[in-house]
């Protein structure tokens, strides 16, 4: 049996307290913010990131829409009870979970890198129940052998790293090792690099909590093996999705570049494709207004052409 609890409010917020819950799904305990109301959208983060990445475009979205946007297995304060890591298939069983729980029948998503992944599962497995995908840079099967170009492979190191068996205890040692690993990442991926310099206390509050890095390094372990399929076979034969797509590409993303986005048709029925300039992998966060116009003009655009 599901429930939901509300947890304490967050006054970092300027208006007012977040509004945070906690669903029971089975052996799942998910946290996820909800705000606004109106037709759902859900909010899947990627890889360093919680649901706080969010925070900038929620305020604005949230007078159009109903918002969701939960921790995902292992991040934040989502629990992680599984015995293996959590590949995209599994997370998109707790998001099609957490909308059952909430009652939700049709919904649309925005999503980001693992986010990105998860969202293609849900519109793989379950595409009736999805109204548009929105992506912000998306890993998707047309890269191939890209992940391994020579020119690319010291952009993708910490795909192994993350899965040594003492890389956890090493990052986790300390405040200072967490920061200078995950300020690394966040900076490197940026345009600008001093982005997150604010906030950047907020994400080493998040991985210090216990489990949070590993939460986030399984991920890692959960897709090697078709990461590396990938690479050595290059992309493989798909049906496409059919669920209206729109995506929002940073142009200085170091690890997925926008060039990248060349073979979104091949995956993908009549994707709408457009390079954001000034930002780099964090484009909802780097570029909040633009990304929040995009998305309210995209899912407004699908809810006229329904009537």
């Amino acid at each position: 049996m599901s429930r939901s609890t509300v947890t304490a409010g967050d006054r970092s917020r300027p208006d007012g307290a977040w509004n945070h819950y906690l669903a029971e799904l089975g052996s799942l305990r998910m946290h996820y913010v909800r705000e606004g109301n109106g037709d759902p959208l859900f909010l899947l983060h990627g890889w360093p990131e919680f649901w706080w990445t969010w925070h900038r475009i929620i305020p604005t979205l949230e007078q159009q829409f109903q918002i969701i946007a939960p921790d995902l297995r292992g991040f934040g304060q989502t629990s992680d009870p599984g015995a293996q890591p959590a590949s995209a298939d599994t997370h998109a069983g707790d998001i099609l979970a957490l909308a059952d729980h909430l009652g939700i029948e049709r919904f649309g998503i925005v999503s980001h890198d693992v986010g990105a992944a998860v969202a293609q599962a849900i519109a793989r497995r379950a595409p009736t129940r999805l109204r548009g995908l929105f992506f912000f840079n998306a890993p998707y099967p047309g890269i191939g052998k890209r992940w391994a170009e020579a020119g690319h492979l010291q952009q993708i190191w910490y795909y192994f790293f993350n899965q040594l068996p003492w890389a956890v205890d090493l990052i986790g040692q300390s405040r200072e090792t967490c920061r200078t690993f995950f300020g690394n990442m966040l900076r490197h991926w940026s345009y600008a690099d001093d982005t997150f310099d604010e906030e950047l206390e907020l994400w080493v509050d998040n991985f210090m909590q216990p489990g949070v890095i590993a939460g986030g390094f399984a991920w890692y372990a959960a897709t090697h093996d078709a990461r590396i399929a990938l690479a050595r076979d290059g992309s493989p034969t798909l049906p496409k999705i059919q669920v209206p797509s729109r995506f929002l590409w940073g142009r200085h993303d170091p690890v997925l570049p926008a060039a990248w986005s060349d073979r979104l048709d091949d995956y993908f029925v009549a994707p709408e494709i457009e390079i954001a300039e000034e930002a780099g992998h964090f484009v909802h966060y780097e570029r909040p207004d633009l990304a929040s116009n995009k998305i309210i003009e995209f899912f407004q655009s699908l809810a006229a052409s329904s009537l």
